[in-house]
């Protein structure tokens, strides 16, 4: 019962800052502000609307995923054109 009981504190302790945090409200980059004065854009929740950040990076940036795609290049494969074809044979001009 002793270590149930220690053990549920410690990780009481330990989220306790998470939990205090409150919701993330991100900076919304647009380019024009029609906010209140000493507001603006921001996003909480995938809602835009006025306020103060609490967070250092803007919405656009936390949502861009880091790793770079790979493009893929298709080659075209050529073909001979045949000079002489006998009749009924597929692929001749």
């Amino acid at each position: 019962m002793r270590f149930t009981l220690s053990a549920a504190l410690f990780a009481a302790v330990v989220a306790a800052p998470a939990a205090a945090e409150g919701p993330k409200i991100y900076a919304y980059g647009a380019g024009a502000n029609y906010c209140p004065s000493g507001l603006q854009p921001i996003t909480m929740n995938g809602v835009i609307c006025c306020g103060q950040p609490n967070q250092s990076q803007s919405y656009q940036q936390v949502m861009r995923h880091p790793v770079k795609k790979t493009r893929h290049v298709k080659r075209m494969r050529q073909t001979r054109a045949v000079d002489t074809c006998a009749e009924g044979v597929k692929g001749c001009y």
